[in-house]
């Protein structure tokens, strides 16, 4: 495992290297938010075009390098970039792993390729303790906390999706999830529907995706960021 490298009080941009035109919208479009303004940004190795991209200089560059293309690297500090060799993981998941923050937002880890899509929810599950959402064009995607308290829009949909069987409850849903047993190959939630002004979720596993549209970003960001209701790691 790695050492951390970024440890931060508040919230940490964390850019992929999937240069989609949704991942440089999301870029232009998060960092001014307030929440974000003062928010460090790392990139996972290629991930430091987009944030070159769009005239920012990245706090720390993660990653074995081999998407860091050599243009790119020379408009860096080495002091800036810090290099993990071992290939038994993805870039995703050696700068998740070496981010300390109450919550991470992942920008362009959303790409055209499927198999790319699934690696990254695979790092969500294999990191419970370390909040992260990943930025899509139309959702927001993160493993779901202990409990959680939301505040929504009645009417928008909400899915969960397990990866490995779990159980929970909730409030707030048109559909309750209360004493149903969820698992990929049994019973999944997606496409349920919010019927209050708040939702509140528990789980008893690390093992479920919470996706939310995309404008429901804000007030995930803020349950997070405030939240004390956190995993434990799989390798303590």
């Amino acid at each position: 495992m790695s050492e951390e490298i970024v440890c931060a009080e508040g919230p940490v941009l964390l850019f992929g290297g999937a240069l989609t035109k949704a991942a440089q919208a999301a870029r232009d479009a998060l960092i001014p938010w307030a929440e974000l303004k003062d928010a460090p940004l790392v990139a996972a190795d290629g991930g430091a075009r987009l944030v070159l991209g769009g005239g920012l200089v990245p706090d720390a560059v993660i990653g074995d390098f081999d998407s860091l293309s050599d243009a790119d690297r020379a408009q860096l500090d080495p002091a800036r970039l810090h290099h993990i060799s071992e290939q038994e993981t993805t870039d995703f998941d050696k700068a998740l792993r070496s981010i300390r923050a109450p919550v991470v937002v992942g920008i362009g880890f959303h790409g055209a390729r499927i198999d790319h899509h699934l690696a990254a929810m695979s790092v969500l599950a294999r990191h419970p303790d370390r909040p992260c959402i990943l930025v899509g064009e139309e959702d927001v995607t993160c493993l779901c906390p202990p409990r959680i308290t939301l505040d929504m829009t009645p009417g928008d949909w909400l899915s969960l999706y397990p990866l490995a069987p779990v159980t929970g409850t909730s409030q707030g849903l048109d559909w309750p999830i209360d004493g149903l047993d969820f698992a990929p190959d049994v019973r999944i939630g997606t496409s349920n529907r919010v019927g209050a002004d708040q939702v509140r979720l528990t789980m008893d596993a690390p093992a479920m995706l919470l996706i939310l549209p995309r404008p429901a970003l804000r007030p995930l960001l803020a349950a997070l960021s405030r939240s004390d209701a956190r995993w434990p790691s799989r390798a303590g």
